[in-house]
Formats: C-alpha cells, sequence, structure tokens
C-alpha cells in the first residue's frame, strides 16, 4: 500500500521530469533483467526477481514465467531522482514483433541493450531500425561485461560497423569478463566499484587509478571531441585548448542524442547488478521529456490538412490506443499515449477512426500487473482506460469539437498459418469468442475462415506465436483445440503488364443482368501492395459502377488465382467497357471486374512468392562446414560467417518453408549446441518446380 500512495503523491510531477522509455533488445539480451535492476534501484520493488525463477516484475503471464521469454510489453511507473518514470519492457522474440512496433509508436526514448559478448546480433538491426522509424532517441547499454567473451571495445565496433551509428562511448569497463568489477565515468572522471553489497545498492567511487589513467585520457579526449562537435561554442573552446565544464558537455549531449546525432553507449552487467545506476542518471541527463519533442502530427478528419497538438493540458486532447490487453478481471484494457489536453473518467471520447464516441469506464496507472486507479490522465502519460467497447489499437481519441487524426501504426502481415478445430460443441461456441477477443489484442493475428474445407485458420508471426495462442485459448478461456500443421503464407503476383476484359451478361427474362469492362495491370515493387486506379473517360462505364468493379478485383485478388493465395504488388487500372442502361448493375460490374482481373492476371507471366527469412546460426566452429551444407541443400543463400571464441555464426536468407522444425535439426548437427535465430526479410519467387506443384494442388478438384 506503501508504494501506491507514493505513487499517487508523486503523480503530479512536471512534464519537464517525466520520461517515457522502453527497453529493446535482441532475444536473451537482457531486457527485462535490466528492468527488474532499475525498478530495484529506483524503490519500486523491494526484492530483485529472476527471469530463469519466473519472478520477475514484468513477465506477468503463466507462459512468460515458463518459458522464461517476455511475449507481452509491459507498462510501469517508478521515480528516480524526482522524475517519473514510464517504463515499457519490450519482447525480444521476433514472434512478438508487433508489441516493440507499438511500443515504440509511442516512446519519447529508448535503451537499447547489447551482449557484450555477441555485438549487434540479428533482432538488433531490426529493433534499432524500428526505432529509426519512430524517430526514438536511444541510449546504448553493453550488458553481459562479465560473461566469457565479453569486450567493449568488440562492441563498439559492431554497433558502428553494423548500425552506421554515431556513438559516443560514455565509460569504460574496469575489467572483462570474471573480472568486470565496474565502469569508469569519463564524464565525471570517477571509478564505480562495486565492492560492498552484491546487490550493488552500495559501491565505492575512486578517482581513476595509475593502470588506467592513460586509457581514461585517450577515451575523455574522444568523448569530448564528438561532443563539441555538435556545439559552435563548444568546438571553438576544444581547438583552442580552453576547458569545457561538465554541465556544457551534458547539455550539449542531451540535446544531440535527442536529435538522434550521437548515442550514449555505457556498459555492466545486469545480472551481476553493475553498471544500473549511471544509466539511471543517464536517462535523467539525456532521454527527452515529452516537451522535447515537436509538437504531435496528425491530420485534419476527412482531409489531408496537417495539424498538430502541443503536449500541454491546455490543448484539445489528442491520444493514441497502441495496446488491448484481455484481462481476466476488468475485462479489456486499452493501453493509450496521451498526447495533448487531459483524459477523464468518466468522460466521453471521440474515437476519430471508428467515427464513434466512447465513454471512459476508469482510468489506470499500470504497474506490470498490478494497477492503480486514477481520476485523470495528462499529456505525456501513459495509461489504461477500462470501458472502451469499439477502440482498437491504432485508433485515435481525441475531443469531438476539436478532432485530429494520429497516424497510425504499421504492422507485418502474418508468415504462417495452421487450422484449428473445437474439440466438442461446447469450444465451438467459445472459441469464435476467444480468437475474436485475441484478434483485438494483436494486428498480426489473422483469423480466417476456409468455407471449402469448413477450417477455421489462425495466422501469426512464427510458430512460437502460434503455439502461444493455442496455450492461451486452453488456458485462459477455456477452449480446448486440435491443430493442424503449420501452413507457410504464400502470396501471388504478377511479373509482366497486360490487359484484360470481364463481361457479365445474364438475360432471364425481365430485367437483365449487363456489365463489362476492361483492365490493365502492372507489377509494382515489393510490399507496395495493391493499387486500384480508374482511368475510364467519356462515361464508357457510368461513375457509380467503378467501386463494384474495384471490388470485384479486390475480392479476387484476395481469394487468389493461379493457386489461391492472396495477390498482392499489383496495380490495376480499369480503362474502358461498355454497360446498359436498363440491364446494368453493380452486380453485374463486381463479375465483370473479376473475369477481368483473372483473365489479365494469368495472361501476365503470374508468379507465387515465398516468406524469406533473414536466419543467424551459431555453431561451434568445428561444425560449420556441416550446418552450411545443410542450409544450402535447403535452398538457403550464405551471406557471410563470423568467428569469435571458438563458435561462428553464420548469417543467411532461408526460405520459410525450408526450415520449419528447424530447433531439432541445428541441435542434431550440432551435439545439442547450436542455436538459430530468424525473422521475416522479404517475398522471392518460388522455384519453378515448386511453383508447379503448388498451382496443381489448387487444380485439383474437390471431392
Amino acid at each position: 500500500m506503501a508504494d501506491a500512495i507514493k505513487i499517487t503523491k508523486n503523480r503530479d510531477v512536471s512534464l519537464d521530469k517525466v520520461r517515457n522509455f522502453g527497453i529493446i533488445a535482441h532475444i536473451d539480451g537482457g531486457k527485462t533483467t535490466t528492468t527488474e535492476r532499475i525498478l530495484f534501484y529506483t524503490g519500486k520493488i523491494h526484492k530483485i526477481g529472476s527471469v530463469d525463477e519466473g519472478t520477475t516484475t514484468t513477465d506477468s503471464m503463466v507462459q512468460e514465467r515458463e518459458r522464461g521469454i517476455t511475449i507481452q510489453s509491459a507498462c510501469i511507473t517508478t521515480f528516480w531522482q524526482d522524475h517519473r518514470f514510464n517504463i515499457i519492457d519490450t519482447p525480444g522474440h521476433v514472434d512478438f514483433t508487433a508489441e516493440v512496433e507499438r511500443s515504440l509508436r509511442v516512446l519519447d526514448g529508448a535503451i537499447m541493450i547489447f551482449d557484450g559478448n555477441a555485438g549487434v546480433q540479428a533482432q538488433s538491426e531490426t529493433v534499432w531500425r524500428q526505432a529509426d522509424k519512430y524517430g526514438v532517441p536511444r541510449i546504448a547499454f553493453v550488458n553481459k561485461m562479465d560473461k566469457v567473451g565479453a569486450s567493449f571495445n568488440n562492441t563498439l565496433k559492431s554497433i558502428t560497423d553494423k548500425l552506421k551509428a554515431p556513438i559516443v562511448p560514455m565509460v569504460l569497463p574496469i575489467g572483462e569478463e570474471h573480472a568486470h568489477v565496474g565502469i569508469i565515468d569519463l564524464m565525471e572522471q570517477k571509478m564505480i566499484v562495486y565492492d560492498k553489497d552484491e546487490q550493488g545498492l552500495e559501491f565505492s567511487v575512486k578517482d581513476v587509478s595509475d593502470e588506467y589513467k592513460s586509457a581514461v585520457a585517450t577515451a575523455r579526449a574522444q568523448m569530448v571531441e564528438k561532443i563539441a562537435g555538435e556545439d559552435e561554442v563548444l568546438m571553438e573552446k576544444f581547438l583552442n585548448d580552453q576547458e569545457i565544464s561538465v554541465p556544457e558537455l551534458k547539455a550539449t549531449l542531451r540535446k544531440a542524442t535527442i536529435d538522434r546525432k550521437l548515442f550514449p553507449v555505457f556498459c555492466g552487467a545486469a545480472w551481476r547488478n553493475k553498471g544500473i545506476h549511471p544509466i539511471l542518471n543517464a536517462i535523467v541527463d539525456y532521454l527527452p521529456s515529452p516537451l522535447d519533442l515537436p509538437p504531435v502530427e496528425g491530420f485534419k478528419p476527412g482531409t489531408n490538412e496537417p495539424l498538430t497538438r502541443q503536449p500541454t493540458v491546455d490543448a484539445p486532447l489528442s491520444a493514441l490506443l497502441f495496446k488491448v490487453q484481455t484481462d481476466a478481471h476488468v475485462g479489456t484494457l486499452s493501453y493509450v499515449r496521451v498526447y495533448s489536453g487531459v483524459l477523464k473518467s468518466g468522460t466521453e471520447v471521440y474515437n476519430v477512426t471508428r467515427q464513434t464516441s466512447e465513454r471512459i469506464g476508469r482510468l489506470l496507472l499500470m504497474h506490470a500487473d498490478k494497477r492503480e486507479g486514477i481520476e485523470e490522465a495528462h499529456a505525456g502519460e501513459i495509461v489504461a482506460c477500462i470501458g472502451l467497447k469499439e477502440s482498437i489499437t491504432g485508433d485515435t481519441l481525441c475531443s469531438k469539437d476539436d478532432p485530429i487524426s494520429l497516424s497510425p501504426i504499421q504492422f507485418s502481415d502474418p508468415v504462417i498459418s495452421l487450422s484449428i478445430e473445437p474439440e466438442t460443441t461446447d469450444d465451438q461456441e467459445k472459441m469464435g469468442t476467444a480468437l475474436n477477443r485475441l484478434s483485438q489484442e494483436d494486428p498480426t493475428f489473422k483469423v480466417t475462415y476456409n468455407h471449402e474445407t469448413g477450417q477455421t485458420i489462425i495466422a501469426g508471426m512464427g510458430e512460437l506465436y502460434l503455439e502461444i495462442i493455442v496455450d492461451r485459448l486452453k488456458r485462459e478461456f477455456g477452449v480446448n483445440v486440435k491443430t493442424g500443421s503449420p501452413q507457410v503464407a504464400y502470396r501471388e503476383t504478377i511479373s509482366e503488364n497486360s490487359d484484360g476484359e470481364g463481361k457479365y451478361i445474364h438475360q432471364s427474362g425481365g430485367h437483365g443482368q449487363y456489365g463489362h469492362c476492361k483492365i490493365r495491370v502492372e507489377p509494382k515493387e515489393r510490399g507496395e501492395g495493391v493499387e486500384f486506379v480508374n482511368a475510364v473517360k467519356g462515361g464508357a462505364i457510368p461513375s457509380n459502377f467503378i467501386p463494384a468493379i474495384e471490388k470485384g478485383v479486390r475480392e479476387t485478388l484476395i481469394k487468389g488465382i493461379i493457386a489461391g493465395y492472396p495477390a498482392t504488388d499489383i496495380k490495376v487500372t480499369v480503362y474502358d467497357g461498355t454497360y446498359h442502361d436498363v440491364d446494368s448493375s453493380e452486380m453485374a460490374f463486381k463479375l465483370a471486374g473479376s473475369y477481368a482481373i483473372k483473365d489479365a492476371f494469368q495472361k501476365a507471366n503470374p508468379l507465387v512468392l515465398e516468406p524469406i527469412m533473414k536466419m543467424e546460426v551459431a555453431t561451434p566452429s568445428e561444425f560449420m562446414g556441416t550446418v552450411i551444407g545443410d542450409l544450402s541443400a535447403r535452398r538457403g543463400q550464405i551471406n557471410g560467417t563470423t568467428d569469435s571464441f571458438g563458435f561462428t555464426t553464420i548469417d543467411a536468407f532461408i526460405p520459410l518453408e525450408s526450415v520449419r522444425g528447424y530447433a531439432t535439426v541445428i541441435r542434431s548437427l550440432t551435439q545439442g549446441r547450436g542455436s538459430f535465430y530468424m525473422e521475416p526479410s522479404h517475398y522471392d519467387p518460388v522455384p519453378a518446380q515448386v511453383q508447379v506443384e503448388l498451382t496443381n494442388k489448387m487444380s485439383v478438384p474437390k471431392e
């Protein structure tokens, strides 16, 4: 109860002392462990939890505690030096990348964690680029400096080489691997040695010892030069060998960090409770408050007129709903970031995306799986709402009198699917409700129904993701289901331009049906989707029938034309046709559009595309040849290898179809010592023989 009182008393800190940030990294980089230490040192918790023991604060799901991984991003509030921290701990596993994407969309800053032994890994690159996409300032933390093979300099080189990031090291490690005992603060030129307390609550701050003086002098000079390079006055001082004060350096570095011109780098060993205090101070010193960032941008609903909102309580309300979560006790929790104005419990808000009004039942300040009721949320806050019925992820909540539409969150398409069916009639009734709630939680989770086979198909970002979904159906919703084998999410497209014609004429007494259109199809770049263009001139087709043609085209493309997979990356232009004054109808033109796209598509050298995975395989070096040979046999494209302490990391692109169930394979090839990581990269055409097999399956008559 003391914590709740403390939080309430400190809620009204000024906006310049609020920090909204996330913890991001590659899987197993130490995100949750670092978050746990931050909560411990800020007094939020009184005992450090363990990922291995399933006792961490932010991993509250049963599946998270059992598997030792983060599945859902968790929001938690704590305080440090009269500053309020709103922290989001994100998953590292690529199957749950939507959690990272939506978190970065609403955060002001981030701590990027790197493994001191592995440096920049595959998912490190992905989340770094995601943070770039949303313009998120970052502090880097090189973790696991106590691990065998850990190297601060090698990690710095890896960040510079792979991410091309303008980093500025702020510390030096005191010892590496088992000899790591602390860090040297280059800004203050002090040694922080963790020699007093195993939990890291107490430590010694000493002057730099003789053995490190030379290294510190060199490193600090480089740090000062980089920071001074961002300010003309400081650069002039630097060139004239004038002393630059610590406050001057910190002020300039703060601005450069917020502008993403520099990324400060720290190091430590979170598991051993080393190096966290400097990170806490760096969050205060260098990460932005909501006031440090430009006003949030949006546009006037119904137009493209740009609008902005200042992050003040006096501005009209604007908030983005970035996450929906099912809760056993309160139903649906809707997480929102308030950008401007005040959100009050018991009041109505306008959902500009759905064009409907919603009532805020209650507002909650989240502390992982614990929560505290509050009356209102101000600009800059991240809170959860109870009572929203129609609002989903990506929706904008605002004032009806002064509406604004904020840019939505972009999510990746699923790459793998499987069929599920309920075990009993009772399960059948509950399954639909459960799947609907799960699909509202995560936009990358898709549910479809195959009318030909009578199967329900669920699709997501990976096999682990779907495994978790099935487990949640059973545990949270009491639904027992049988599953089919996972299926790869193929796509169809074209490789040439072509024209097609569709005509639907039906006469059966009285009014007939008449629709006729001509279309042209052109291939688009990968990932550009479907574009429909109306180029009809002279009234050859009345404008009121054009939407029907588009509907027929799009519905046919979704069903697939040559192999039954959704078609994409295609531009469709309707340019001519004819109509009948009496017999033409929307239904006739919809069917004509469907016939026309089938005709044009089949003439345009159609292709089947398959998802290609970016893969990183770590294997003992003696098995490298065997592993590469196996990857090549699976149609893998080897991009390069990196050696480190008897292990080789192999980078490759490989079709998803070829590596399903690869975890068992890599263990058998490497005597149980190998591991791998993969994430969706792009789509490529399948080999000709595979395309023939897939299209033949489509043409087999149904019994």
